[in-house]
């Protein structure tokens, strides 16, 4: 028996909801270790759909549902988020979610400061949701964050609170934009403390007894290793680390709790907001993969850009991101297509490269290097099991483990959990 953690290989948006759903009917506790309510995860379970951006996937299957101390965290964002699955028949309580005392909070002074750089980049935007995520876990590592546990302590949160907005509020006036006063932050943490502490607890304490007792985690990643703010294609990046080593760090457990690290692929390549994409498309052929994906974001609406599968960035996620497995989504997007590809590397400048380059100029001059595969005009919509998959898409698929040197051992093939087709079980690997 083996812990499972989920990453994603490309630039988020893989699919991972359905996976992490899928693995949570075998899993005892769901753990979010990094990133803050930038994240979204799209459950659809008996025609119901569930919109998560905070929330672990498994408290959809009843699960008891952990956040990390690698989290940051938006309190009323989270208290909207229980609110509305609540509405839908979800039970959310102290006993089903624990939140680390640790985790620091994300509050309206962060998400103002967010945007307001944003701003000011002007044509070197980077394409942030402004929800604040990047000035918290600034906070965190110049020790100056507000964290849960602090809410305890009246005369700890004043002289943290003048520390924080002597900061901030430096950068606000330099940018132009409104400032924030000692009141104003008080009346925000008065607000949510009542709701948000009950769920407070030492999270690697519980976790420890669980690891102990025998019980089966799965670590739920958000965003994926090329949003890595040291792996990604910096500084189109999240402000956290995102390779499953963080699951660790990020929970309070030691690295050997990380288990099977199962990486989330789509059959094609998407991104949202800016940065280097070789292998994008920019034809009718990308615009109907957007179109029969459904491809906007779930957090932000925004459109995705859509591209071919990119199985040189995916092979460099695998490496990096220690993923033992792929689980390779949306297949059946790619149905009825001619003619599909797969970037089997890059140019730079006229010469070829098998990885992705650091510097921000060389990944925007990056080529993709294209290999063509006849497509197939059969369906592989709700296929659950190999020998319902025409004999291309499977030609498909194997190109794709030997490109990126990693089995597929999970292919979906239909946002209905069920769809599902399994290779090897990761609780077993």
């Amino acid at each position: 028996m083996s812990n499972v953690t989920v990453i994603g290989t490309q630039w988020g948006d893989e699919g991972k909801g359905k996976i992490v759903d899928w693995l949570a009917s075998r899993a005892d506790i769901v753990v979010r270790f990094q990133g803050g309510h930038n994240a979204g995860h799209t459950l659809v379970v008996d025609d119901k759909v569930y919109k998560l951006s905070l929330l672990p996937s498994g408290l959809v299957r009843g699960q008891i549902g952990v956040i990390g101390n690698g989290v940051v965290v938006d309190p009323k964002a989270l208290m909207s988020e229980i609110d509305r699955v609540v509405e839908q028949g979800l039970t959310v309580t102290p006993e089903t979610l624990w939140i680390s005392e640790t985790a620091p909070l994300i509050l309206p002074v962060h998400g103002a400061l967010d945007r307001a750089r944003e701003v000011a980049r002007g044509k070197h935007k980077i394409g942030t949701t402004g929800r604040g995520i990047g000035p918290a876990y600034e906070d965190k590592v110049a020790r100056r964050a507000i964290r849960i546990c602090d809410l305890t302590e009246p005369e700890t949160l004043d002289w943290k609170i003048d520390e924080l907005l002597l900061h901030h509020n430096t950068l606000l006036a330099g940018l132009g934009a409104e400032t924030f006063t000692k009141d104003d932050i008080f009346a925000f943490l008065h607000e949510i403390t009542p709701r948000l502490l009950p769920f407070s607890c030492p999270v690697w304490a519980r976790l420890d007894e669980a690891v102990r007792a025998r019980k089966r985690i799965l670590f739920e990643g958000a965003q994926a290793v090329m949003l890595d703010v040291d792996h990604g294609t910096y500084p189109f990046v999240t402000s956290s680390n995102t390779v499953a080593s963080v699951a660790a760090s990020g929970s309070g457990l030691g690295p050997k709790a990380v288990g099977f690290v199962l990486g989330i692929a789509k059959a094609y390549t998407t991104r949202v907001g800016e940065g280097p994409f070789p292998a994008e498309l920019f034809d009718d052929v990308g615009a109907g993969i957007a179109e029969r994906g459904h491809e906007f974001g779930t957090v932000t609406g925004r459109p995705r850009r859509c591209g071919w599968f990119d199985a040189t960035m995916v092979r460099q996620a695998v490496r990096v991101g220690g993923v033992n497995g792929i689980a390779l989504t949306k297949l059946d997007v790619l149905d009825g297509m001619d003619t599909v590809s797969i970037c089997v590397g890059y140019e730079l400048d006229g010469k070829p490269i098998e990885r992705f380059p650091a510097a921000p100029g060389a990944q925007a001059r990056v080529k993709p290097i294209l290999e063509s595969m006849p497509g197939w005009s059969e369906t592989t919509a709700g296929a659950r099991s190999w020998a319902e998959l025409p004999a291309q898409a499977i030609k498909y698929v194997r190109r794709i483990e030997e490109l990126t040197g990693a089995p597929v051992t999970l292919l979906s093939t239909s946002p209905q959990r069920d769809d599902t087709i399994l290779v090897t079980d990761p609780f077993e690997g």
